[in-house]
């Protein structure tokens, strides 16, 4: 890993203290569990993945290996095959508690009325609440029941948790990677020295909120460049709307910003990030994913994130272990530090016109040099100068 993360590499933060295996629940019940989502997104489905990784390493499911879903973004089928396969007593994933409410507001309000019925019933022991959307509506003192929210982009900025160390409900667990966004930004101004960003945001106050739009803006005072925002409707179900606002916006970014920054949202479809990407390589503007690898292995410049999920799922069923035995959600340790992978697309750096100095390419794990398929992994820093000859 080059010096260039070195800082952000400096810890590992881990998931809380506990033991190796689950103590029984006091009745000698398994916990019973629902998943609630906004809507289908990608991260949710392979956080989904990692969490029964983990779930089985630490021995409170038989089998945690369910199979990749023919959609990326399908957390139901990973959920149905849990609930059928999981199997250890410790934990029971119902049948019906798979929510998802399409990325429509009001049938996630419905959603949360529907749960808060069943925990009040006493029908359930544990609530995941996937994303932002998801969150917001699940960790709230309408309830008692633990509830863990994960995945979400900016929880603190989207007030979901008081702070970053915990979430202000004894209930309540947020995930919350540390300087993840602060991280971002910093390596791809550490890179470019752009002196104004283009940055696509979602017009509702929420949906800013779910992309860190708050930090982001302290960044730019931070670091010391100008933020060129772009506001459209970005955050609502229609996903070909989205994509279309989405690509207004990068036409005018393309004019007016140095560099581009694509955060998170219902636009960004994968299967169309040849379309995406036209307009910034038409201008030779970098871009950086806030997703993360899965984009910059489809056309993206680069990105910071990990994208196994192996050790988010790790950290979360190590919250799970110890939630089941005895500790509150809200004492836990909330802040989880990603291992760091910084992926480059040399097909894109090509087409901008950009020739990566030494430094950046020590810095770089992952080097995609052709299309989605097409993956070559640096193991030492003279491979990486080769690749780029």
């Amino acid at each position: 890993m080059a010096l260039l993360l070195g800082l952000a590499a400096l810890a590992f933060l881990q998931g809380p203290s506990a033991g190796s295996a689950a103590a029984a629940p006091q009745d000698g019940q398994p916990w019973r569990v629902v998943y609630v989502e906004g809507g289908p997104w990608r991260d949710y489905a392979m956080n989904l993945l990692g969490l029964a990784h983990g779930l089985e390493n630490l021995q409170l499911i038989e089998d945690g290996r369910a199979p990749m879903p023919a959609q990326d973004d399908d957390a139901s089928s990973i959920w149905r095959w849990l609930a059928a396969n999981a199997g250890g007593g410790r934990l029971a994933f119902l049948p019906d508690g798979f929510y998802s409410a399409g990325w429509d507001e009001e049938r996630l309000l419905e959603i949360k009325q529907a749960v808060l019925r069943r925990l009040a019933a006493g029908e359930v022991d544990l609530v995941l609440a996937f994303g932002t959307a998801a969150g917001g509506q699940m960790g709230t003192a309408e309830h008692s029941t633990p509830t863990l929210i994960i995945t979400a982009t900016d929880p603190v900025a989207a007030g979901l948790s008081q702070t970053e160390e915990r979430s202000g409900l004894e209930h309540v667990h947020v995930q919350v990677e540390a300087g993840k966004i602060e991280r971002q930004l910093s390596i791809f101004h550490n890179f470019f020295r752009f002196k104004t960003l283009g940055v696509p945001l979602d017009v509702t106050p929420e949906g800013r909120d779910s992309m860190g739009a708050a930090t982001i803006e302290r960044l730019a005072a931070e670091l010391g460049f100008e933020l060129r925002p772009c506001l459209a409707e970005l955050e609502i179900p229609d996903k070909e709307e989205s994509h279309r606002n989405l690509l207004d916006c990068l036409e005018r970014l393309s004019d007016e910003a140095d560099a581009v920054y694509l955060t998170v949202s219902n636009g960004m479809i994968e299967s169309r990030m040849a379309d995406i990407m036209a307009p910034m390589k038409a201008k030779r503007r970098p871009t950086f994913s806030q997703k993360g690898p899965s984009e910059t292995k489809l056309g993206v410049l680069m990105s910071l994130a990990e994208d196994d999920f192996v050790s988010s799922g790790r950290f979360v069923a190590e919250t799970v272990l110890a939630v089941l035995s005895g500790r509150s959600p809200g004492s836990l340790n909330q802040l989880y530090l990603a291992p760091l992978t910084m992926a480059l697309n040399l097909k894109t750096a090509i087409d901008i016109g950009w020739n990566p100095s030494f430094e950046a390419l020590a810095a770089v794990d992952e080097l995609y040099v052709g299309g989605s398929d097409e993956l070559y992994v640096a193991e030492s820093d003279d491979e990486q100068a080769a690749a780029f000859q």
